[in-house]
């Protein structure tokens, strides 16, 4: 009898995912970004969640929690109920740096137990760039420059475990060279005060560093991507000019809290998918930015995310960094 009514109940409970996610959305969705407004998480949330709500009929709203390195906004969707009306658009330090860098059971989530990928939205190549001061026109030469100036030689940061950071001690690592960093809370900041020369070098989104390249106020020495962009063929990449194997880019995904039913997650994992395929939405947003479509399955996510993760655990400990909670 206890296993006929278990039966009954499991049923029962199917069902009622199975209906939940044919009526999903019936209401308003929240889309918390892990950054302040203006960054490049909250402009492809704003985006993202336009074009959700034109597909469905429903109300997206960005709601951003930015501070501490993306954690605080990570943590309001860790706990939110798990009905897909609560989702994370976060970027990649989220869940494959700050596990390391923070330190096992230091932050308030399981980064793995607490959140469901549900697929990656873009990716963004990373310029390495400097002041035109510099007596370096490749990585090669710069590689050389910094050899001969251990540790004097200073690059910005949008804050510690950032891309910009991390891309850099990356680059440090394998060239095998020491620099100095230079913490700002944003990329905008740091590209600001190269330009100034308050600070030599810094690693950034290639389209933030074409427009003052092309105007003379920085130096491009190399993209980080695997192969010369189109938009920029004139550009090599950074493994071409002097540092062979070596890449830079960062990516944003979204994700919704554990416990969420399955059917919602595919449903949600199809609808970005069409959306990053349509080509108007790929001409008028995503090329003008050069950001690449990323969307995958909701496995191939995870697994994605997962090797990630262990290639910058490698370096962190290599390189000993830490965040102290």
């Amino acid at each position: 009898m206890h296993k006929l009514a278990a039966v009954v109940l499991l049923t029962s409970l199917a069902g009622a995912a199975s209906a939940q996610a044919q009526s999903y959305p019936a209401r308003t969705i929240t889309l918390t970004v892990t950054a302040a407004a203006g960054g490049v998480t909250d402009v492809v949330a704003r985006a993202l969640g336009q074009r959700l709500a034109e597909a469905w009929g429903q109300q997206v709203v960005i709601e951003n929690k930015g501070g501490a390195a993306h954690v605080v906004g990570a943590q309001s969707v860790a706990k939110a109920t798990p009905d897909g009306y609560s989702l994370l658009v976060a970027e990649a330090g989220t869940f494959t740096i700050n596990p390391t860098l923070y330190g096992k059971g230091k932050l308030p989530y399981d980064e793995e137990q607490d959140f469901l990928p549900i697929t990656g939205i873009v990716r963004i190549n990373q310029a390495l760039i400097g002041h035109p001061s510099l007596p370096a026109t490749n990585v090669r030469e710069l590689i050389a420059l910094t050899k001969k100036k251990p540790g004097e030689l200073t690059y910005g940061t949008a804050g510690i475990g950032s891309a910009p950071h991390m891309n850099m001690v990356l680059f440090e690592s394998m060239a095998g060279v020491k620099l100095q960093p230079v913490h700002y809370r944003g990329a905008a900041p740091a590209l600001t005060d190269v330009m100034a020369g308050h600070v030599n070098l810094m690693s950034v989104s290639v389209s933030l560093a074409l427009p003052p390249s092309r105007a003379g106020q920085v130096k491009i020495f190399g993209i980080g991507s695997s192969k010369r962009l189109p938009a920029a063929a004139e550009i090599p990449t950074v493994a071409e000019s002097g540092l062979p194997g070596y890449e830079a880019s960062t990516w944003f995904g979204l994700f919704a809290p554990a416990g969420t039913p399955r059917e919602i997650v595919e449903k949600i994992n199809v609808e970005v998918a069409t959306i990053l395929a349509d080509p108007q939405f790929r001409e008028k947003f995503l090329a003008p930015q050069m950001f690449e479509p990323m969307a995958s399955t909701p496995e191939a996510f995870a697994d994605y995310i997962g090797a990630q993760r262990r290639k910058w655990a490698e370096l962190i400990r290599a390189q000993k960094l830490s965040i102290e909670k």
